[in-house]
């Protein structure tokens, strides 16, 4: 997942040609996955469908959703699938593969999923149109990705300074922390129809959670923060001394939170 002249995606953390360890990604998952089995739960979901997880991570949606599509079928796919279990359930299949070059048939599944990936691609409409068309018609695409609010709104300076390196240090490595406030609108152009959205708030003092995964992140990563000289080590220590105080409190970022339909005669 590194990215040069000549790659589709960022590396998704902050350390170039590795992957986040394990314990962050389930961390994500124990922030988030609330957010995502509450709208998955909305769709008329069917044990017969089949669903594609793309970007699957340590594994926790395709899993959840193996369970549910008792007839169905489940495919997780990802870079690394290092941290998935393929035996977790019968009807779980495992892909090694980047979606940019993946092939599936068209309209073979009734359920895609592809969270916190787009935003990590040079060409995310690009491949949104591609995913679409996988869709069998009155299928149904939940995408989610983040939008990162302004660095320079942080309410200190310690906080400016962190948020604006951390997001200057991941786009550097090829994603787009803005492309997610047109998510919806981008689902729409897809050809997508019931396009609707919600917006989750993150960042310090959101969550518990929140301040565990900041912190386990920024402990392993942040020194690289520093070492490019985006950030002192003294603004580091500050931080992270002030996760789960008042003081500490913080607005970084949107979840959005976008699904949508393949018309049914489409």
């Amino acid at each position: 997942m590194t990215t040069d002249a000549h790659s589709t995606r960022s590396t998704g953390s902050l350390t170039r040609g590795r992957l986040s360890p394990l314990d962050q990604l389930r961390l994500f998952e124990k922030k988030y996955d609330a957010v995502t089995t509450d709208l998955v739960g909305r769709l008329p979901l069917a044990p017969t469908w089949r669903c594609l997880d793309l970007g699957a991570g340590a594994g926790s949606m395709a899993y959840w959703l193996a369970e549910r599509v008792t007839e169905g079928s489940v495919i997780a796919l990802d870079t690394d699938t290092g941290h998935l279990e393929p035996d977790r359930a019968p009807n779980l299949t495992i892909r090694q593969e980047d979606l940019t070059e993946a092939e599936f048939p068209d309209g073979g599944f009734d359920l895609i999923l592809v969270r916190a990936v787009l935003e990590h691609l040079r060409a995310p409409e690009e491949a949104l149109a591609r995913i679409t068309r996988w869709l069998a018609p009155g299928g149904w695409l939940v995408a989610e990705d983040f939008y990162y609010l302004p660095a320079e709104h942080a309410p200190t300076p310690v906080g400016r300074a962190l948020v604006g390196g951390y997001v200057r240090r991941m786009e550097a490595q090829g994603a787009d922390m803005r492309w997610a406030r047109g998510l919806p609108a981008a689902l729409s152009r897809a050809g997508l129809t019931a396009v609707d959205s919600q917006v989750t708030p993150a960042g310090p003092g959101q969550s518990a959670a929140d301040d565990e995964l900041i912190g386990t992140r920024l402990r392993q990563e942040g020194h690289t923060l520093v070492d490019s000289g985006l950030v002192t080590a003294e603004q580091l220590a500050d931080f992270l001394d002030a996760l789960g105080t008042p003081r500490g409190q913080d607005m970084t970022t949107l979840l959005i939170s976008a699904w949508g339909q393949r018309p049914p005669n489409g």
